[in-house]
């Protein structure tokens, strides 16, 4: 049964700049556009653009740019509640937006710094969905926290989502990471995770689609979305594995495309839709991103991520 608030995405809450044309590294580039950012905000902002009822657990600085980012978030309808400020700077990502595969340098600062006290446990009872993302679990204490919080959420009956977004500048220690994934399946999470996500995470060459998937199920994952950029998508759980091809679009801006694909999705699961009903619902909206730069709009009609089930 639907509970009354649909997500509650914990993670990095950043700021990002990008630069104003596809640049194949940031030596070229001279002009960026200063846009927020962090994949669990994202997909907190764009479920809130499609009606969800979402909440943000994450930290930023106690400085200018922590308040912009707020009021950006808060004004998009997303509880920000939860976001504390601490005195380290909010953190700061260089994006060099190339056509097919962006490359980003991180500048931490205050994105990791969370407390068991942020999170909402009195309202886990009322919540659908916990999200994370390795990003968001690559360094203490948020790692620690967010496990524990995890772990309280799903005894409380929330499905429990994971975006496996690895990155070795991000998290160097593949084990360790390696580890924490399969505790996070071991919840029954619903697990996204691309082919460079993994080809990063478990070297080598990416094996088969099915492989992949059960390779998380067998873990404890309850569904596997493994997206392949410009081919498309697998999906699978315990019964049927299915593939959703890609659709050829303009590309204005690839950054944050997987974190609207997976608001697509989720809302489409929220409304009881079928694995590839949810597939195609993340397609459109991953289309959207990919032809708008920058941020989406304030409001995306719900109704045209389901245009193609029509």
């Amino acid at each position: 049964m639907r509970r009354p608030i649909d997500i509650l995405s914990a993670g990095e809450l950043l700021v990002e700049f990008i630069p104003a044309e596809f640049v194949q590294t940031l030596d070229e580039a001279f002009l960026f556009h200063r846009i927020p950012g962090g994949s669990p905000a994202n997909l907190a902002m764009n479920m809130a653009r499609l009606g969800n009822k979402a909440i943000l657990v994450a930290c930023v600085g106690t400085d200018d740019m922590g308040g912009v980012l707020l009021n950006y978030v808060e004004r998009l309808g997303v509880d920000v509640a939860y976001v504390s400020r601490v005195e380290d700077p909010t953190t700061l990502i260089l994006v060099n937006r190339a056509a097919e595969l962006t490359n980003f340098q991180a500048y931490r600062g205050s994105d990791f710094q969370f407390s068991i006290r942020q999170f909402p446990y009195q309202r886990f009872e009322e919540i659908s969905i916990f999200h994370t993302t390795c990003f968001a679990l690559s360094k203490q204490p948020a790692k620690s926290v967010i496990l524990e919080a995890a772990e309280k959420a799903k005894k409380t009956g929330c499905q429990l989502s994971v975006d496996v977004n690895y990155d070795p500048k991000i998290w160097p220690d593949k084990r360790e990471a390696q580890r924490v994934i399969t505790e996070l399946c071991r919840l029954n999470s619903l697990i996204k995770i691309s082919d460079i996500d993994w080809a990063r995470l478990y070297e080598g060459e990416t094996p088969n689609p099915e492989t992949v998937i059960e390779h998380f199920l067998k873990m404890g994952a309850t569904e596997v979305c493994f997206t392949l950029g410009n081919q498309g998508c697998w999906v699978g759980d315990s019964n049927e594995k299915l593939f959703l091809p890609a659709r050829p679009v303009e590309i204005l801006d690839p950054t944050g495309t997987g974190d609207a694909f997976w608001s697509g999705y989720l809302t489409a699961r929220l409304d009881g839709r079928s694995m590839i009903e949810c597939s195609m619902a993340g397609r459109k909206m991953a289309e959207i991103k990919l032809g708008h730069f920058g941020p989406l709009p304030d409001r995306v009609d719900r109704a045209t991520v389901y245009v193609d089930l029509a």
